[in-house]
Parts: C-alpha cells; structure tokens; sequence
C-alpha cells in the first residue's frame, strides 16, 4: 500500500505573488528552518558535520544565516508554496 502513494499537491503553477511578498517567503523560510530546528533539538538531536540518524547529529543545525544555499532554497520553496496555497484557495494577504 505505501508503495502506491502519489503526491497530489495543489497545482500552484499559475499563481504568480507580488513581488512585495519576497522579504516575506525568506521570513518563513527562515521561521520554517526555526522550527524544524527547535523540534529536532527538543528530541535530542545535535549539530554534527555529516547526518547521523544513529547518533541523531545534522549539520543543519545551525543558524538559517549559515546554512548553504542548497538549504536555505529548500525553506523558500515551502514558504513560496504555502503563499501560493494561500492565494489559491482565495485568501489574501495584506499588511497592516
């Protein structure tokens, strides 16, 4: 049965943002990166160089600000994607 899952997100391929939302996506992006740390690290996990799931060590375990870019594109692309859910699905977001 596991072996049949097919992802089915949300097509978000026509959503185009404002391009005023861009300090926000890297806003998540880094609040993403927060909280999958602060989870991580409340299981016990460490920073360590290479990842160990034995000795449960990740080398993202640091501030958003030094992780590679590899990283730090891969929260973008959550945030970016939950803001064009967002808009999707017929919310807005405006600031106050």
């Amino acid at each position: 049965m596991k072996n049949s899952y097919v992802p089915q997100p949300v097509d978000t391929s026509d959503i185009q943002l404002p391009e005023e939302l861009n300090a926000l996506v890297e806003q998540m992006a880094k609040n993403v990166h927060e909280v999958w740390a602060k989870g991580r690290i409340k299981v016990g996990w460490t920073y360590g160089p290479e990842r160990s799931d034995e000795l449960k060590q990740n080398p993202c375990l640091v501030p958003y600000e030094e992780l590679s870019d590899e990283e730090k594109e891969y929260d973008r692309s959550t945030a970016l994607e939950t803001l064009k859910l967002i808009s999707k699905l017929g919310f807005r977001i405006t600031k106050e």
